[in-house]
Parts: structure tokens; C-alpha cells; sequence
């Protein structure tokens, strides 16, 4: 068998958060059950991992457990295996990673439980393979008009440049990743780190950190309060009936 056409079975997804940006509605239900059309947040992100190929998902949890795991259950009413591993206090997204390294052994997709796709992950694998990458991020691009206008000066201080809010484009992180088991070796046990910290380890390290553009891609982030009024709009437009 080729690299290329290596198969991922296992998914890891981050619901252990406190939701404190989705305040008031985190009062009483964690973020990743917050209803996006008919099902939970999470629905929607276990079955796209199922109709991907995986067949495993590990699902990180503490703040207000008992919803998520009442209602996905072992996941059999959903095609799929889940598991459960819990912590009893916020370790930031690289430390809530650590505590599955006792359980995943292979390669495995991870995805923050706040972002929705319809992201081809056979695409994704094939060229984590094909680089031999210990990371692969999934980036999309994003473009916003500044507010401002933008100047530019030479050496002199002398103005060349006016742009009047000007729009910029750049490459932004969707939350979704391919990670080799390797990662965990760059957590410490009990640390409070962020993702962003421990695959910045990686890169400086073996430099094996690779960015998959989705241009063919949806993403709804459903990251703040208002982020979440405008993806319930977003997700008709962007995937028709819900």
C-alpha cells in the first residue's frame, strides 16, 4: 500500500471548553450542543468525521459532560464509535490533546467542536502522506478590508504609498488538523498549553509541519456569541436545507 492511499480511521474532537465567549447560552449547555438547524454542533461534526471514513472518535470533554455523553451515547445510533475521555479542569487545546495519548496510537484527525465543513478529508490524508508531516494544518483564506488606510514609507520616512482600506488576504487556521501520535511527545503531562504552542514546537523541532489549502471547501466558525447567531443564517446558504 502507498502512503498516499493510507486510510485514517481514528478522530479526536475538543469539547472540553468552558464556552465562556458563548455566554449566556453556556450557562446551561455546553457550546458543542448548542443547536445549529436540527441537531447539536457536534452532530454535525461526528457525522461529517463518519462519512470521511472514520470509524473511531474520541471525544475530549469536561465542563457539563453529562449532555454530550447522554446524547451521542457509544454512538451506535450514529454509525460510529465514541469514546469518552474527560479532565476535571481547562488545560488550554495542546494539554486537553495530551490526556488521549494513553488512547491513540495511529495517525488521527482532530477537530476543534466549534467549526463546521463539508472538507473532503481523503484530499487532506493523501497529503499529510504524501509530505510525510508529523502536522498538517487545514487552512482556509480569509479576506477582510482593513478600516484604516494603509501607508507605506521608504527608507527616509518618505511617504510611496497610500492605500485607503485597502482588503487583505491571508491564510487562516480552520481548527482542523492531521496529527502523527508523534505529537504528543511535545506535551508535557498537566501542561496548560495551546495548540499554537505545541505545533510551533514541532516546526522548530523537525520542521515537519505542512498547511493543506481548502479552496474547495466550506467552513462555518462558530467561535463567539455572535458568530453563532450568524452561522445558523450561514448554514443555509452555505449547505442548504438544515
Amino acid at each position: 500500500m502507498s502512503l498516499s492511499t493510507k486510510d485514517v480511521r481514528v478522530g479526536v474532537i475538543l469539547a472540553a471548553g468552558l464556552g465562556t465567549r458563548m455566554r449566556p447560552l453556556t450557562y446551561i449547555m455546553p457550546k458543542p450542543m448548542l443547536p445549529l438547524g436540527t441537531k447539536p454542533i457536534l452532530q454535525h461534526i461526528i457525522e461529517w468525521m463518519r462519512d470521511n471514513g472514520i470509524e473511531e472518535i474520541y471525544v475530549l470533554t469536561s465542563y457539563l459532560s453529562k449532555f454530550i455523553e447522554s446524547y451521542f451515547g457509544d454512538g451506535s445510533e450514529f454509525g460510529i464509535r465514541i469514546k469518552y475521555i474527560r479532565s476535571d479542569r481547562p488545560l488550554g487545546s495542546g494539554g486537553q490533546l495530551k490526556i488521549a495519548e494513553p488512547y491513540v496510537h495511529e495517525t488521527f484527525i482532530l477537530s476543534y467542536c466549534d467549526v463546521v465543513t463539508n472538507l473532503n478529508l481523503r484530499d487532506v490524508i493523501d497529503f499529510h502522506f504524501r509530505k510525510g508531516a508529523v502536522v498538517t494544518m487545514v487552512l482556509t483564506r480569509y479576506k477582510e478590508k482593513l478600516r484604516f488606510g494603509h501607508i507605506v514609507l521608504n527608507e527616509d520616512m518618505k511617504v510611496i504609498e497610500w492605500r485607503e482600506k485597502p482588503e487583505i488576504e491571508m491564510l487562516i487556521n480552520t481548527g482542523i488538523y492531521v496529527f502523527e501520535p508523534l505529537i504528543f511527545k511535545y506535551i508535557n503531562d498537566g501542561e496548560v498549553v495551546g495548540m499554537d504552542e505545541v505545533v510551533t514546537r514541532v516546526m522548530k523541532d523537525s520542521g515537519r509541519v505542512y498547511g493543506y489549502i481548502a479552496d474547495d471547501a466550506e467552513f462555518i466558525d462558530i467561535g463567539d456569541y455572535d458568530s453563532y447567531i450568524r452561522a445558523c443564517d450561514e448554514y443555509i446558504k452555505k449547505f442548504g436545507r438544515i
